[in-house]
């Protein structure tokens, strides 16, 4: 097998969890921009040379797990398909190609049988989003969506991190920051945009809530209205959702739910005041969910927060899950 992107911040997750999960294969490569060639990474009690990618790297490989950038997953993943590779692909290139399909394996896992090569990983916004949907739409059919996110630094990579780092700082010392990755400061601030401007003053990153979320239930009929804010957190996004049901289910139904559906984790007691929060998702494969309520302006309304680990269920665990369904 091969891991593409393993230099990056989730190519070392994916590195981690195929150790931790002992996932077999007869041999592993490496591979990265021309930058990292050579790098020596630790790997299973032994150190692996990182390969430059290009298309003779995918000579002899079965499987391929890449988190690149889309124009790189655009041009050097069809070779490897070509060469006799599956991929499981984290960018956003191939996730709305009608032949691919955009799988998470709690919810759609049965798609994973319909690749020609490709399988795509969802936006990790939606994945955390669709988790959480998935047996409420099971129990009651799921009409509407209204959804706002609060986005970590660490999804715009490490140069976002590095931005809320290095922001905070001269700011506490009274010192000017040139912004590295996003278009104003993110230290103490809020920035109400990711991603370009699309449909109808909607931005990419939230269209892709949409139109992912539409294509992993194969329901096109599913309403969503999302609005994605960066925020001055360093890992996991936490989400703020509403959806309207088309048969009602209580909060006491819905907490049950959750509950018992694999991936999630129940952290609900306002008195206690016990809810999800990014300190409690940081390096945690699961997906949090607390607040819990009726929507009191909707009779069919339920109304709860969500919190992931951005770079483990929204990226690296995703992809690491898919593979082992195609190992099944």
């Amino acid at each position: 097998m091969a891991v593409v992107g393993a230099t990056g911040a989730v190519g070392a997750i994916i590195r981690e969890l195929l150790e931790l999960r002992e996932f077999p294969f007869r041999g592993i490569r490496f591979l990265a921009s021309h930058r990292s060639l050579g790098k020596k990474l630790p790997f299973a009690g032994k150190e692996i040379v990182v390969e430059e990618l290009c298309n003779d790297a995918f000579d002899g490989v079965d499987l391929v797990i890449s988190s690149t950038p889309d124009d790189v997953a655009g041009e050097f993943i069809p070779e490897a398909v070509r060469r006799g590779c599956v991929v499981v692909d984290e960018s956003g290139y191939w996730r709305m190609d009608p032949n691919v399909p955009l799988v998470i394996p709690e919810v759609n896992p049965k798609a994973v049988a319909g690749h020609q090569g490709i399988i795509a990983s969802p936006n990790c916004s939606t994945t955390q989003m669709v988790l959480a949907m998935k047996p409420l739409h099971d129990a009651g059919r799921i009409r509407r969506v209204v959804v706002s996110t609060y986005q970590a630094a660490s999804g715009a990579g490490l140069p976002g991190n590095r931005d809320l780092e290095g922001g905070t700082r001269a700011k506490l010392a009274g010192e000017e920051y040139c912004c590295e990755c996003f278009p104003h400061p993110i230290a103490f601030n809020c920035i109400p945009q990711i991603g370009s401007a699309k449909y109808k003053g909607y931005t990419s990153e939230e269209m892709k809530m949409v139109y992912e979320t539409q294509k992993i239930f194969d329901d096109d009929s599913i309403q969503i209205c999302p609005t994605c804010v960066r925020v001055p957190v360093a890992n996991c996004h936490s989400e703020s959702i509403l959806v309207e049901t088309e048969k009602k289910i209580t909060v006491e139904e819905a907490r049950k739910l959750f509950a018992a559906t694999p991936g999630i984790e129940v952290m609900d007691d306002l008195d206690k005041k016990i809810y999800p929060m990014p300190i409690n998702g940081d390096r945690r494969d699961e997906t949090f969910i607390g607040r819990i309520r009726e929507d009191i302006s909707c009779p069919n309304g339920l109304a709860f927060w969500c919190v992931s680990d951005n770079l483990r269920k929204g990226a690296a665990t995703n992809a690491v899950q898919i593979a082992e369904l195609l190992l099944n």
